[in-house]
């Protein structure tokens, strides 16, 4: 008997690593069908089904993810946050406009985490903002802002 979409997100929580990887790549396999469901995951409150969600998201990689991606930027977990970033990185040029926004986010982690971003979309647009985030309160975010405009600047 097959699994439904919702019961396959659930089994990313399980504690059987062989089930959440089941799990994976049927979601994965069942595509666009699944990324509504999956965009949704990313508001549970298991960390391990939005750190699933996020991973299926960015293999299946459907842009419909993207503002659910940034908006996880600001979770409570680091591990959900990672993923998100990473997944972000996979969406190509639709991620850059709402990424860069974040850049005038209050928490300190989603501008940290968009700085990261964008260096790795390679979008040389966001060097203006970049630069004036080295003063930024936050070492992590003069940090990330730095290692961002090095990778612009080199390649």
């Amino acid at each position: 008997m097959e699994k439904s979409i919702d019961d396959l997100i659930l089994d990313l929580k399980d504690s059987d690593d062989f089930v959440k990887e089941e799990a994976i790549g049927m979601l994965e396999l069942k595509g666009e069908e699944a990324v509504e469901p999956l965009i949704a995951a990313l508001d549970e409150r298991n960390k391990d089904i939005k750190i699933g969600a996020a991973q299926i998201l960015a293999a299946i990689g459907d842009k419909r993810a993207i503002p659910a991606l940034v908006k996880t930027l600001g979770d409570r977990n680091k591990l959900v946050r990672r993923e998100a970033s990473t997944a972000l990185t996979t969406m190509g040029d639709e991620a850059i406009e709402p990424v860069l926004a974040e850049l005038d986010n209050p928490k300190w982690r989603v501008r940290g985490a968009a700085c990261w971003i964008l260096g790795a979309l390679d979008a040389k647009e966001a060097l203006p903002k970049l630069e004036e985030l080295l003063d930024d309160e936050s070492s992590f975010v003069q940090y990330g802002a730095k290692d961002a405009i090095h990778r612009l600047k080199d390649e």
